[in-house]
């Protein structure tokens, strides 16, 4: 009895340890690597970033809908360096009165870094939004140690604000067309081509009729009923 009991365990050892080893070879044959992005593609559907945010567009996208009011209430992060009030004084930070348009490094007198002074051109609406957004990725070895505006939208309001704050403020910058905008300009240009070759060429006679009007004038138009009235 127990040759017998030692045979059926031995059977059931050895098929479990066959059909584990075929499950291991079964999947190495047939292992797949898991993709670096998950999901396919979907035409007309907005990529986003890793992080979950939709991509970030020109800020004069976001500058459209701008609100100074909202903007200063931004500004209240950069008050502790900076002030800008029109002859306010410099903090940590410059004075802001009138910084759009200028030149970087142009209060007189402020010790700006050579990071920041060595930049070319203006602060302009792309150049304060940059700096803005990230002033060491702007100016690498500036002192800034403001951390950044993540949000566009908090970025083009506080823009918005600042911009007001001069005696010669800039304008707006004109905000580019979307893809769909363009998309729907180019679909209907053809339509309003094939309208326009329908319509009817009308000729000067036509285009001009003649009105006959005033006192006197007779009741009906065209010579032969003239004619007929005489």
């Amino acid at each position: 009895m127990d040759d017998r009991s030692n045979t059926i365990a031995g059977w059931v050892l050895g098929a479990g340890i066959v059909a584990l080893g075929a499950s291991i070879v079964t999947g190495e044959m047939f292992h797949a690597e898991r993709p670096e992005k998950m999901g396919y593609p979907i035409e007309g559907v907005e990529i986003e970033s890793e992080d979950g945010a939709a991509a970030e567009q020109p800020i004069a996208v976001y500058l459209a809908a701008a609100d100074p009011a909202q903007g200063e209430q931004v500004f209240k992060k950069c008050v502790t360096c900076h002030t800008v009030t029109k002859g306010g004084p410099n903090q940590l930070g410059p004075n802001l009165w009138g910084a759009m348009g200028k030149p970087h490094g142009h209060v007189p007198g402020f010790p700006y870094t050579d990071a920041l002074k060595s930049k070319p051109g203006v602060w302009d609406w792309e150049s304060m939004s940059a700096w803005l957004k990230s002033p060491k990725g702007y100016a690498p070895g500036t002192k800034m140690t403001f951390a950044g505006l993540s949000k566009p939208e908090d970025r083009a309001n506080l823009l918005a604000y600042l911009n007001k704050q001069s005696d010669s403020p800039l304008p707006l910058p004109t905000a580019p067309a979307t893809p769909a905008a363009a998309a729907a300009e180019a679909s209907d240009a053809p339509a309003a081509a094939e309208k326009a070759e329908d319509e009817p060429i009308l000729t000067e006679a036509q285009a001009t009729p003649t009105k006959v009007g005033g006192e006197g004038a007779p009741s009906v138009a065209g010579r032969a009923e003239q004619t007929k009235t005489r």
